[in-house]
């Protein structure tokens, strides 16, 4: 019959070596690591992250504008239906009236299952390039939660897999000792000489 003895490690014994201790500290460090130390590990990796996001969206809205325009025509014979394409773009060209400079014509990637003649809206640079539209706000708490969960998930890894190592050495560190021991004591044991 097999009884455990909490706390044993932490009490004086004759059988308790060095390594017992160690041991018992390392688990009461990676509990209060994986505790303590994973979250807040997490939640500053999803601070730093929220605030590149941040500040990624508001260069993006500050260097892109958008324009309503409409599907005059289609590159290649047709798009293919929105079913067919999932969130796929497609190269089309548009045009749109802008104040005080007239009506533009370009080719801008617009959305799957789009027909002439719809309105779309259509981003641009600076520079007048098409490009995807600014990052939003729902983005930016994605990618906050994505890197804070692989932030804490990351400190979780090192702790248990610190833990793991540490419990190997001290085992072999046990092991050890205890032969150092057997080595001393089995000669009275067994009434044999070394």
């Amino acid at each position: 019959m097999r009884t455990r003895v909490r706390g044993w490690r932490w009490r004086r014994s004759p059988l308790r070596r060095r390594s017992d201790v160690v041991e018992a500290w390392t688990v009461l460090v990676v509990a209060v690591l994986l505790l303590v130390g994973a979250p807040l590990a997490g939640a500053a990796a999803a601070w730093w992250a929220h605030d590149e996001a941040t500040s990624v969206s508001v260069e993006q809205r500050a260097e892109r504008h958008r324009v309503r325009a409409e599907v005059v025509a289609r590159k290649g014979d047709s798009l293919p239906s929105a079913e067919a394409g999932g969130q796929h773009a497609f190269r089309a060209t548009v045009r749109w009236t802008e104040p005080g400079e007239g009506t533009r014509t370009t080719t801008a990637q617009i959305a799957a299952g789009t027909r002439q003649g719809e309105v779309v809206d259509v981003w641009f640079d600076s520079r007048g390039r098409n490009v995807p539209p600014p990052v939003d706000g729902t983005a930016v708490w994605q990618h906050t939660l994505t890197i804070g969960t692989c932030g804490a998930g990351g400190a979780v890894l090192v702790v248990v897999l610190g833990h793991v190592v540490v419990r190997r050495v001290a085992l072999r560190r046990r092991l050890a000792e205890w032969d150092r021991a057997w080595a001393r004591t089995e000669p009275e044991w067994t009434h044999r000489r070394a």
